[in-house]
């Protein structure tokens, strides 16, 4: 009985060990109803060619590991998630051409609302629970408007940090929105954060693929992004404007 009882308490403690990996990783992508379909197929292509390229999969040969941890979750109105890849190992090119064909199938679809801080609590909640440990931890967020749903983005975004998490953003400013021309400082002011913390605006379709592929490698190689890159900063936007007037809502 000892004996039995022994092998159980060291397989239940095998199974709950974390595996170590260079990064944790959240790509968490904007579904909302404002980015038609040619937007969502777009910014879709450009994550599937990014993970299919060389230049991601030698960011993940850079770490001490050799091997990072990575989802993909889609977002759009507070509580309004879905995970069309869950979470990866990414210890071999195969994994990383595997986890690219398997989005790259996954169907396209929107869901109404933009509640950056349900992505952002719902990121913290994968991470907690994913059952890796990382040197660092990423979420890795895009959007297209300001947070107009759910909690404040500042409370989000302040209790993501304060778990030890980078947030970094990819703003979407490809069509106008109510955020005349600002949304790239609104992410800088309001939604990024952490170590190294950083955005990239993106202004139209044709550089959105790049962006992504620069994107990933930065974050994936923990290289420290370039001064034409923005960063977190404590600027002068009002992170709470869209939520208090909530008039914006995407058709």
């Amino acid at each position: 009985m000892r004996c039995f009882l022994a092998a159980s308490l060291i397989a239940v403690a095998g199974a709950a060990a974390a595996i170590d990996v260079d990064l944790e990783l959240v790509l968490a992508v904007d579904v909302s109803g404002s980015m038609d379909r040619e937007e969502q197929e777009v910014q879709r292509d450009g994550y599937v060619d990014a993970l299919r390229s060389d230049e991601v999969w030698a960011a993940v040969q850079r770490g001490a590991h050799q091997r990072i941890a990575v989802v993909y979750l889609e977002w759009s109105g507070e509580g309004e998630t879905r995970v069309p890849v869950d979470w990866t190992l990414i210890d071999s090119r195969e994994a990383l051409l595997d986890f690219a064909g398997e989005l790259a199938e996954a169907p396209l679809g929107t869901i109404r609302g933009t509640s950056i801080s349900g992505a952002l609590d719902t990121a913290v909640e994968m991470l907690a629970t994913n059952g890796f440990e990382g040197w660092r931890r990423v979420i890795d967020i895009s959007g297209d408007g300001p947070n107009n749903r759910g909690r404040p983005v500042l409370d989000a975004r302040d209790d993501a940090l304060a778990t030890g998490v980078t947030i970094n953003g990819l703003p979407l400013m490809i069509r106008p929105t109510a955020m005349a021309g600002s949304l790239d400082d609104y992410y800088a002011d309001c939604v990024i954060g952490g170590p190294g913390a950083f955005s990239i605006p993106v202004y139209n379709r044709a550089d959105m693929r790049a962006a992504i592929k620069r994107k990933m490698i930065l974050e994936i190689a923990g290289l420290s992004p370039p001064p034409t890159v923005m960063r977190a900063q404590a600027g002068t936007t009002d992170c709470g404007a869209s939520e208090r007037r909530r008039f914006w809502t995407p058709p």
